[in-house]
């Protein structure tokens, strides 16, 4: 086996490239190490079952349930199991997660949640979970970065194995990285929004990039909306984390409480837009909660940068583009259904997240997966038997030249028409639009997501087909 190749230095590459040492590895990123990575931008945390009154078994049932039901059981229940282990690999390596004043991790509430369990550090935990990662990466000479370098494309064989990456340099200039052996994890898509939580950058170029070569995909159309963005001028929208609910705050529409702030993302996603449909202001009330700026200080730092004081104003928010469900298809190892691939973290479809994504498993479902990827090429031999379907041949499109794609139209189609709420006839205007737009890689994955979206017709978590089913109104709030 040549060098495995790693695209992308978020939280899940990193582990990948971690775990793989002593063996040798070749780590892509278009910037420096963790540029431009959604999981340096994750405020919540890490779940995991750590209290007296959890047990993985309940994270499971919680992450079931979350996900509407369709996640996939034994997925859930392996990564779920894992999850107090790998809090505490994080913790040896560095993290500094937030403890009580006995010693104890301090475990926060989260929406969909039926215990406290997010491990936190401060309210930037993605940043200084993915840091700590970076740090240890850092100091391993098996590890050999090219950073300022941007994959374009796989390269594969003959017999549709991976053989190379295409890659750019600083100066544009073309460079090829031979390899049987490459690690997906760009991260996710939500830049092709209009309003998203998401880095710029994240265009979806994993799934464009494995998609071309064959590889299968699934659940693109599932995508969550993050409940609570700040409604502000501003792409991409500043996240206001889930942990502000968990400590108290409450959603307001022109004063009035409208939903049980601790349902899953999808829920009070759709209960907010609904208010916003309806023309209501609809605000954030975190001034109850203790010491506020001193909890959330990144929080805090942020709202001051829009004018907002965290403390003392009524922040208005909006559901915006957070997550991908969705992805390339792996299995329990990290393989695609191409010879050669895997895919850790958000541009992976594992199953774990269903149809909604439970709040702070993202980080969670990133280590694991980066762990299980070097775990597999570590072992790998000549077969190739991923439990992964083949590949709908619908889904695949080679490159080919064409005009400049405006990326403002492919993010004001897929927000009409794959939104908080969807409908048959805009998806299917969507998707002839889009399919004229397949051979730039935004406009492919917005087909692909587009497409996926019109073929299923039934709600299902963040998936709101308001022809299909009465949309989902506003939530009592509880006595």
């Amino acid at each position: 086996m040549n060098k495995p190749v790693i695209i992308g230095s978020g939280l899940a590459g990193l582990t990948a490239a971690w775990a793989l040492s002593p063996a040798d590895c070749v780590l892509v990123t278009p910037g420096t190490l963790t540029d431009n990575a959604a999981s340096m931008w994750a405020q919540g945390g890490i779940a995991a079952a750590l209290a007296d009154d959890d047990t993985p078994e309940l994270h499971a049932a919680d992450t079931v349930r979350a996900g509407a039901f369709v996640g996939d059981a034994r997925t859930i229940r392996r990564i779920t199991d894992a999850a107090p282990d790998v809090v505490a690999l994080l913790a040896e390596l560095g993290v500094p997660f937030d403890h009580t004043d006995d010693g104890r991790l301090d475990l926060a509430l989260e929406g969909g949640h039926s215990r406290s369990r997010v491990a936190h550090a401060g309210d930037s935990s993605g940043a200084a979970i993915t840091r700590t990662m970076a740090a240890a990466v850092r100091d391993l000479p098996s590890v050999h970065t090219l950073d300022r370098h941007t994959a374009r494309r796989l390269l594969t064989d003959s017999d549709g194995a991976i053989c190379g990456v295409e890659v750019l340099d600083a100066s544009g200039a073309v460079l090829v990285l031979e390899t049987d052996a490459v690690v997906l994890a760009t991260g996710g898509m939500g830049a092709l929004w209009p309003c998203t939580t998401n880095p710029a950058t994240a265009l979806g170029q994993g799934v464009a990039m494995a998609a071309r070569v064959g590889a299968r995909t699934d659940d693109l159309h599932l995508v969550q909306f993050h409940p609570t963005a700040l409604d502000v001028p501003a792409f991409p929208n500043p996240l206001l984390t889930e942990a502000l609910r968990g400590a108290g705050a409450i959603l307001t529409a022109d004063g009035e409480r409208f939903v049980h702030e601790l349902q899953p993302r999808d829920v009070v996603a759709a209960a907010v837009w609904e208010q916003l449909r309806a023309g209501r202001q609809v605000r954030l009330d975190c001034r109850d909660i203790p010491s506020v700026v001193t909890r959330f200080a990144a929080v805090a730092e942020l709202c001051g940068a829009h004018g907002f004081d965290l403390a003392g104003d009524l922040l208005p928010v909006r559901p915006a583009l957070h997550y991908a469900m969705g992805g390339v298809t792996v299995d329990a190892q990290a393989r695609t259904s191409v010879p050669g691939l895997w895919a850790v973290g958000e541009v992976s479809r594992t199953g774990l997240h269903g149809a909604n994504r439970l709040a702070s498993n993202s980080l969670l479902e990133a280590v694991v997966t980066g762990r299980a990827a070097a775990d597999s090429i570590r072992g790998a031999d000549t077969r190739w038997t991923p439990r992964v379907l083949p590949v709908d041949p619908g889904t695949v499109v080679s490159a080919s030249a064409g005009p400049a794609v405006d990326l403002a139209e492919v993010r004001a189609v897929l927000g009409d028409s794959c939104g908080v709420l969807r409908e048959g006839d805009t998806l299917e205007r969507a998707v002839d639009r889009l399919a004229g737009l397949r051979h730039d890689d935004a406009g492919y994955v917005a087909w692909l997501v587009a497409r996926s979206a019109l073929l299923h017709p039934h709600t299902v978590g963040a998936h709101r087909r308001v022809d299909s089913i009465e949309t989902v109104a506003a939530q009592e709030v509880p006595a």
